[in-house]
């Protein structure tokens, strides 16, 4: 008999084989969900995303504020009260009175000229709102990169989990038959011990693999809203691609929304210069009131006063102690700093297009050769049991050979992972990972409704948005 000799059934190997199913086939019975689908989740549900959407209306509100110095301001005052005279009269008289005066008023005032700052604060308030909107689509970038990570992960730690169980159901078998030879006296204790360990080193590492998969569920859970079921295979996004290197730089440049932001940003603190400049100018304004009032006492007559006036004034600053300058100054720096900024955010913008290119075309090469080795571990398995049969190899030789196996399918469920997230990745850095690009069934956000129901509002408390999205 041989020695070490061991020869699995057709069917242990295919369990070995069921660690890759998860990634491309699932149950017929079971519904789906594809990562179109939990996209579509993250980007309607995402609280971080929300929350940006809220932040970005609330910036919508600047220009509302700003627009409101073309308008005139109109206050309405009334006053009223009790007024105790006493008065001398000749002959050392005196007369006391208790009078109910009471005063009503409307004051109308219309800013004619504050040196432009209303017009450049307008301006500065829709450069915001521009800066805001390449922000929110920054985060929503971000968010949906998440989103594919989370997607991934899961079905990268499903497979990498029911690899593991495969490996400890081949650890098992090979466990049992290699008791059963020992009894039969073929092997020595040797043999069993090299079994046990190897088989307590699968358990450790299906265990570890189950750890994995329960963290990649919760923040699956996180990101996406709800608790994964069944995946469907992930694709990756290569027909949206940019075709070589300079081009990914370039788009990058152009279209990568932490650019565009930084290019208003650029605008904005340009324009506070002029905003800084104009408590140094003459200011002119125009004020109509209307008043009616009234002293009254039973002893005495009533005395009623209207009055009307329309007043126009003309203030110009002489010294106001250097605020206005040094506020001059410091919107100058703030100019200065958001360009050097700006520069700061296209180095990276070019890096990480740069990385995120190579990160991609490096991960199809991983995939390639992942295949290959799978390939050849497989063949190098069945060669290696079919000699150990034949009592050419040992037992450990078979469990060094599954190791291999399992091994190398470890990296090719991670290369296939890492491949759809760089092809995410290389798109969000050139600014083209959103609901339109991607095609998803869900309505894309667009900030600009929100801007043009606020921009010309006079009035109104409410919120155009009640519930938050």
């Amino acid at each position: 008999m041989p020695r070490s000799g061991i020869c699995l059934g057709a069917a242990t190997w295919l369990v070995t084989c069921l660690g890759l199913v998860t990634w491309v086939s699932l149950p017929a019975t079971a519904r789906a969900e594809s990562l179109a689908e939990a996209l579509v989740k993250a980007y309607q549900n995402n609280p971080q995303l929300n929350a940006e959407r809220a932040r970005q209306r609330a910036t919508d509100e600047n220009v509302p504020q700003a627009t409101a110095g073309y308008r005139p301001q109109i206050i309405a005052s009334l006053s009223a009260g009790l007024q105790a005279v006493r008065d001398l009269l000749p002959g050392n008289t005196i007369q006391s009175a208790t009078l109910k005066p009471w005063i009503i008023g409307v004051t109308v005032t219309q800013t004619l000229f504050n040196g432009y700052k209303t017009a450049n604060s307008v301006r500065v308030a829709e450069l915001q709102v521009q800066s805001g909107r390449e922000a929110l689509r920054n985060v929503g970038q971000g968010v949906l990169l998440d989103a594919v990570t989370a997607y991934t992960n899961v079905l990268a730690n499903q497979s990498l989990a029911e690899a593991q169980r495969s490996n400890v159901a081949f650890l098992r078998e090979t466990l049992e038959i290699t008791q059963r030879r020992l009894k039969a006296g073929d092997v020595t204790p040797t043999d069993t011990s090299q079994a046990e360990a190897r088989l307590s080193r699968g358990l450790s590492d299906l265990n570890a693999a189950e750890v994995n998969l329960a963290v990649s569920q919760a923040t699956y859970a996180q990101v996406i809203g709800n608790a994964p079921s069944q995946l469907k295979p992930a694709d990756t996004v290569d027909r949206y691609l940019p075709h070589s290197r300079d081009e990914a730089t370039t788009l990058a440049l152009k279209e990568n929304p932490a650019v565009t932001a930084a290019g208003f940003d650029v605008d904005v603190a340009s324009t506070s210069i002029r905003v800084a400049e104009s408590s140094l100018m003459p200011t002119v304004t125009l004020q109509g009131n209307v008043s009616h009032s009234s002293d009254s006492d039973p002893s005495l007559s009533t005395f009623r006063t209207d009055q009307a006036s329309v007043v126009g004034s003309v203030n110009a600053p002489i010294y106001d102690g250097g605020t206005g300058a040094s506020q001059t100054r410091q919107a100058k720096e703030v100019a200065t700093q958001s360009r050097l900024v700006l520069d700061q955010v296209r180095d990276q913008a070019r890096t990480a297009a740069l990385g995120a290119w190579v990160t991609n075309e490096g991960a199809k090469i991983a995939v390639t050769a992942s295949e290959s080795e799978v390939q050849a571990a497989t063949v190098a398995l069945q060669g290696v049991q079919k000699e150990a049969s034949g009592g050419q190899r040992t037992t450990v030789d078979v469990l060094n050979s599954q190791a291999d196996l399992i091994s190398a399918r470890a990296r090719l469920i991670g290369a296939l992972r890492d491949r759809v997230i760089a092809s995410y990745t290389l798109l969000s850095a050139i600014g083209r990972l959103d609901v339109k690009t991607l095609g998803l069934n869900t309505p894309d956000y667009l900030p600009e409704t929100h801007y043009h129901q606020v921009r010309d509002a006079w009035e109104g408390l409410r919120t155009r948005t009640p519930s938050g999205q």
